[in-house]
């Protein structure tokens, strides 16, 4: 596996990240571990997790798990933000929760320092200023090594590199946004704030939960039994089959399947390859239920989509654009 630098910084994390939402919900602590093993084995170098995946399961595995390998090969990251209890400040950016946080994942984790802390969404309540200061203070206390953000708007980012700049705080190295074939309008405004700030990109749902996965056929009438889309549609959110089911979504599965035929690799390989070749991506996050899952994406890497590939793939996928991005692309493309 190649390896690439976070944004503007010298930290090498491996291509591909391993995210781990799904340790102690989907998949055994033991499968998690063995799932563990294989992405190290490969070369992987970079996991991501968050406090309140299962919470504080998920680290707690992790946490284990670390105190099997030598520490300083891995890179670490975690988030803040969502609720971890039923108090009034056990949530949200405030500098008492980021600091009760933070301590309570390096327990769970079961580690000195954090190598990437990142806040898990916007916080309308807080003052920004109050969550970047705490964020730097982490930093310089050494319990951090790097700090991040997610779910963030193209304004929301901005602001915050401009009051990092400003008063000297450390600055967000990366941006993990939802992002693939079927999710692009990151690409409006937030792509080009990370390339001009020197922001890294790390896409979480590459393969929107299992829908760019190759399980799904133009033809279906329902989301196969078990599945995420078929959870989330009987819980009405995220990637739910009501949501998708649509000639968009169903155009965009008929070429990544016509290329993955050409390329002779899976739809999902395709789908983690095709990001892999964005602008600004620094290494998609796979969220592997199983270790079959798990090999599978493990072959997105080592490889690269031809141009005309990678042309009939952003062709199809384009979302439709609406005011004033319509306006704002066109002018670029008359330049």
């Amino acid at each position: 596996m190649d390896y690439r630098f976070m944004g503007g910084t010298g930290l090498r994390v491996s291509e591909l990240c391993l995210g781990a939402m799904t340790f102690g919900r989907d998949t055994t602590e033991e499968d998690s571990h063995r799932i563990l093993d294989r992405f190290v084995e490969v070369g992987g170098n970079f996991i991501d997790t968050a406090d309140v995946y299962s919470q504080g399961t998920s680290e707690e595995i992790l946490g284990r798990w670390l105190q099997t390998q030598n520490r300083d090969d891995l890179v670490i990251a975690t988030k803040v933000r969502f609720p971890m209890g039923d108090g009034p400040n056990d949530l949200g950016l405030s500098r008492k929760h980021i600091l009760q946080g933070v301590d309570a994942s390096l327990r769970r984790l079961q580690t000195d320092y954090i190598d990437l802390y990142q806040v898990h969404c916007w916080d309308h309540v807080t003052p920004l200023e109050e969550t970047l200061s705490t964020l730097n203070t982490l930093v310089t206390s050494g319990k951090v090594r790097y700090i991040g953000v997610s779910n963030y708007t193209g304004w929301q980012l901005q602001k915050a590199v401009d009051l990092c700049r400003v008063n000297g705080w450390e600055p967000y190295t990366c941006l993990q946004p939802q992002y693939n074939l079927l999710t692009r309008t990151m690409e409006w405004e937030l792509t080009d704030v990370c390339l001009n700030e020197g922001i890294g990109i790390i896409p979480w749902s590459p393969l929107r939960g299992g829908w760019l996965s190759g399980k799904f056929r133009r033809g279906m009438t329902e989301p196969p039994a078990g599945t995420r889309v078929e959870r989330a549609e009987q819980q009405g959110s995220g990637e739910a089959w009501s949501r998708y089911n649509n000639e968009f979504t169903w155009d965009i599965i008929d070429a990544l399947v016509a290329v993955a035929d050409e390329a002779g690799k899976s739809p999902a390989q395709v789908a983690i390859n095709w990001l892999l070749q964005r602008p600004g991506v620094t290494a998609p996050i796979i969220g592997a239920r199983t270790m079959q899952q798990l090999e599978d994406n493990l072959g997105s890497a080592g490889w690269s989509l031809t141009a005309d590939q990678m042309d009939k793939l952003n062709t199809v996928s384009e979302p439709e654009q609406v005011y004033p991005y319509e306006h704002v692309i066109r002018a670029r493309q008359r330049r």
